[in-house]
């Protein structure tokens, strides 16, 4: 009796093909998923330990809130729709100035800090109803230029952000504040020293004094000593900032000033 042949089924293999390719398909999909993350993300994130905050996560999402109040500022003056109101005056008897523009990039700039860092103080310029809170999420990915800067996580607690969303709102209402971002550097200005002699919001004078720190600057009061950006809204003892100075010694020279920052 001659042996029966096997005879396979074109139909049967085809399918047996297919299903043995979307095996393999989900199993390296994850693979490449990951690294493809790896890719766009940078190195995974580090776990946080609790109640901490990883200070590259909030430099990438304070980054994205600017871009984000910036895009609220453009807006309100594009539609001509500022609703320009004095919220006050200040100690020297001028009005504050208050805008939609600073109200709607204020309120979005915060919402999305907060939404991401809960446990992290926020103080901002203008008032918040934290009754009536925008949905506005960060989707936590870090800018390719902050790749290269290595997670650092201290306590939430001790972390406080400053919001100023729309400094030179007097600029903004005349809609000069857009000549600035043209300046010829021809005609651009440049000193080595700045003095201010009376009380300043925090806000006004805390991202100039990071980066004047970071090229190598000083920024103090009228007596030398760090300004503390906790607490109170305010500065009450004058500011002097330098570069490529001798620090102490313009100090030294000023010893009357600090008292008119008292006034």
């Amino acid at each position: 009796m001659a042996p029966m042949g096997i005879r396979l089924s074109p139909l049967g293999m085809a399918v047996f093909c297919l299903l043995g390719l979307g095996v393999l398909y989900h199993l390296y999909s994850g693979f490449l998923a990951g690294r493809f993350a790896f890719f766009m993300l940078g190195a995974p994130a580090a776990e946080a330990p609790a109640g901490s905050v990883d200070l590259r996560e909030l430099l990438a999402a304070a980054v994205r809130a600017a871009v984000e109040g910036g895009e609220e500022v453009r807006r309100v003056r594009e539609d001509n729709v500022l609703n320009e109101k004095a919220k006050g005056k200040t100690r020297e008897g001028a009005d504050e100035l208050m805008t939609t523009g600073d109200f709607l990039s204020n309120r979005k700039m915060y919402y999305l800090l907060k939404t991401a860092f809960p446990g992290v103080q926020i103080n901002t310029e203008e008032h918040v109803d934290e009754d009536d809170p925008e949905a506005i999420s960060w989707d936590r990915t870090i800018p390719e230029d902050m790749r290269v800067i290595e997670p650092k996580f201290v306590q939430a607690d001790s972390v406080t952000v400053w919001i100023d969303p729309l400094d030179a709102t007097q600029e903004y209402t005349g809609y000069k504040v857009l000549s600035l971002l043209d300046v010829s550097e021809k005609n651009q200005e440049k000193a080595d020293v700045y003095i201010h002699v009376t009380y300043i919001k925090k806000w006004d004078i805390c991202a100039g004094n990071a980066v004047l720190k970071t090229l190598g600057g000083q920024m103090t009061t009228l007596t030398g000593e760090e300004i503390s950006y906790t607490g109170s809204d305010g500065n009450e003892d004058g500011l002097i900032a330098s570069i490529n100075m001798n620090h102490r010694a313009l100090i030294e020279k000023l010893p009357s000033l600090d008292k008119i920052s008292k006034n």
